[in-house]
């Protein structure tokens, strides 16, 4: 019995002792830790993918989707997560970027600075010969080739090189007849000088002809002092250069004024190229030329652009220019095709940006000026002169200024697509969306943006109830809302004379003021006297458009208010 105790007791020792080291961990786990349950399910959490709010359509247009889904290009639309949306408000006419989202988009801004714009022409061009270079051998007496000495073209020849010999009966007449006046001119010293000067005139006669057959000095020096004529008469290149073309055949007969040898002296060579049309107030006579070509990589030629051709080619619409070329080791070979850089200075010292800074919309131009830390607002500038990777601007913009010039279109994407989802939220909105989308993107593209609003927005309605926040963008004030009363109406113009209350997001007070319309759609159904609520945007400057009106009734603009101030003001903001 006592046994039995004995390990009853020890039993039970055991068990509180477990209990005890349970009770402990549990303090422990409870101190420096979470339970097992809850840490695991906090790691599936953070493991566990975000879930996209909603899908948008990859071109910036205002169309979403509850669901991935592909555009009529095949493009998979872009998912659009919590947070993805700016948390700041962006003042009037700003766009406002995430951190995150600039990161991803490769966001990069540079200063708008004082610059020479330097435009650089890139054309192409041939090589042809000097045309200053190039000599033709034709003699001037009827004769045969009695012995060729350069039989092939493209050989190289130097000046006074025999070219080949000549056989002329005419030539051996003209040396016979200055051999017998030479004599006669000895021999008739000592008669009268009547007479001397008869057979000096007839030397002098012979020699002029001879001189006038281009028989060299040389060989005249020689039938003078030999008195005999000689059979042949050896005809030699003028200059030193290549051969580019030989008629002359042995044996052959040629007359006076044929071409038998062309010879081409090309230690200078030029590059003609054609400059396109709009280039051509550009080029100016001395400006430096740079000429590479596919047969010498990485080697560049120098050269002086000497002259502007006068006439335009109508076929092209180009014209041509010549570049002169020093040709060492006779490298450049006539035919050639080379491509040519003309280093042509525009405007020296004006405020430029980078040409990818600039949204061409084909109406208007538009930079993105950072103006805070995820903040970018659009401006409209006058564009001048350009190079190829600078502009100059003629106003709109200030030295210093920092202007987008990487990813600017995808944020003009962006910011068309938030102002198109702004009242996307309920059904009710979807006619305010339509509005703004239509004002947001001028009159060119209105109806474009209007039409791809009312899709977005029958999408976002009838999605709305079925997948709670898939199918809107994160609500987010666009533009101004006021109420007012209408005083005049101009249909033709588009716009509105509304008498409205204060509006408290640009802290107006309470005045008359004249109103563009995004669209002419929106005078539909109002008249003098009625009572509107109404949202508008500042467009540019000094230019406020309606981007959504309608009807109220009207009690509810009080009648017992003061009336408003009456003054037409085209710049509101001025006055406050």
């Amino acid at each position: 019995m006592k046994q039995r105790t004995h390990i009853a007791a020890v039993v039970l020792a055991s068990v509180l002792l477990s209990a005890a080291l349970a009770a402990g961990a549990g303090f422990w786990l409870g101190r420096h830790g979470q339970p097992a349950g809850e840490s695991a399910s906090a790691t599936a959490a953070q493991d566990s993918p975000r879930k996209p709010l909603y899908y948008r359509n990859p071109m910036g247009l205002a169309d979403t989707s509850p669901v991935p889904k592909k555009d009529a290009m095949g493009m998979d639309y872009i998912a659009v997560f919590a947070g993805d949306e700016p948390a700041a408000k962006a003042a009037p006419g700003e766009i406002v970027i995430s951190t995150e989202k600039i990161q991803k988009l490769g966001v990069r801004t540079e200063a708008a600075s004082m610059k020479s714009i330097n435009k650089t022409i890139r054309v192409a061009g041939r090589i042809e010969a000097d045309e200053r270079h190039m000599y033709t051998v034709a003699p001037k007496f009827e004769g045969y080739v009695e012995r060729l000495h350069v039989n092939a073209s493209g050989q190289a020849v130097g000046k006074g090189q025999p070219l080949f010999e000549a056989y002329s009966p005419e030539l051996v007449s003209a040396q016979r007849e200055y051999a017998i006046a030479a004599q006669g001119v000895q021999a008739l010293k000592a008669a009268g000088a009547e007479a001397q000067a008869g057979m000096q005139q007839l030397a002098e006669s012979s020699l002029l002809r001879l001189k006038n057959w281009d028989i060299s000095e040389e060989q005249i020096r020689a039938l003078a002092k030999s008195g005999q004529a000689r059979r042949t008469l050896t005809v030699r290149s003028p200059v030193a250069g290549i051969v580019m073309e030989k008629k002359a055949l042995q044996g052959m007969r040629f007359m006076p004024g044929d071409a038998l040898y062309q010879i081409t002296d090309l230690s200078s060579v030029w590059v003609v190229a054609d400059i396109f049309e709009q280039d051509i107030g550009l080029v100016r006579n001395g400006a430096r030329a740079r000429v590479t070509l596919d047969a010498y990589p990485g080697k560049v030629f120098e050269g002086t652009l000497a002259y502007v051709y006068p006439t335009l080619k109508t076929e092209t619409r180009t014209m041509a220019v010549r570049i002169e070329l020093a040709n060492p080791g006779l490298l450049l070979k006539p035919g050639m095709f080379a491509q040519v850089e003309l280093a042509a200075p525009v405007k020296a010292r004006v405020l430029s940006v980078p040409a990818s800074a600039v949204i061409d919309s084909g109406n208007r131009r538009i930079v993105l000026v950072a103006t805070g830390a995820g903040h970018y607002a659009p401006r409209e500038v006058t564009l001048g002169a350009r190079s190829d990777d600078e502009v100059e601007v003629l106003s709109g913009l200030g030295n210093g200024e920092q202007v987008v010039v990487t990813a600017n279109f995808l944020i003009d994407a962006e910011s068309n697509l938030k102002a198109a989802l702004s009242g996307f939220g309920t059904p009710a909105s979807a006619a305010t969306a339509r509005s703004a989308a239509a004002g947001a993107v001028g009159n060119t593209v209105a109806n474009t943006a209007a039409n791809a609003a009312n899709n977005a927005a029958n999408n976002a309605a009838n999605n709305a109830a079925a997948t709670p926040g898939a199918g809107a963008a994160p609500a987010t004030a666009v533009g101004h809302k006021g109420r007012g009363k209408i005083e005049a109406i101009d249909v033709k113009g588009a716009t509105l004379n509304i008498a409205h209350g204060p509006i408290a997001s640009l802290q107006w007070p309470a005045m008359s003021m004249e109103f563009t319309v995004a669209n002419s759609a929106l005078l539909k159904g109002l008249g003098i006297g009625s009572a509107v609520d109404f949202e508008f945007v500042e467009r540019k400057a000094g230019e406020w458009v309606i981007t959504a009106i309608v009807p109220t009734p009207a009690a509810a603009f009080p009648a017992a208010a003061p009336p408003p101030p009456r003054q037409q003001h085209s710049q509101p903001h001025a006055a406050h």
